[in-house]
């Protein structure tokens, strides 16, 4: 999980981006942007660190050892986290 002060300093920065593009109106204040923005983030990051404690427990589970940082588990974690994320697409 991030800071506050990063998680807020991403919303200004997001926010700042959306000011400036010329396919986003904006109806709402600013306050209640940067609210809705920081929601945002914290969720996708709740869910990410949710994916990766369910990826490690499914590894950690084969009977077959793999070192975490080995080639071998990175390409697993990679597939096993991808396969997850699409479980989770799913409506």
């Amino acid at each position: 999980m991030i800071s506050d002060d990063k998680a807020s300093h991403l919303a200004h920065l997001v926010l700042g981006a959306l000011k400036k593009s010329p396919q986003c109106r904006l109806t709402e204040d600013d306050g209640k942007v940067l609210r809705e923005i920081k929601r945002v983030v914290a969720a996708e990051l709740a869910l990410d660190a949710d994916i990766d404690k369910k990826v490690r427990a499914k590894l950690a589970s084969y009977s077959k050892q793999i070192v975490e940082g080995s080639a071998e588990w990175e390409v697993m974690y990679r597939k096993t986290s991808e396969e997850e994320q699409k479980k989770r697409a799913k409506p």
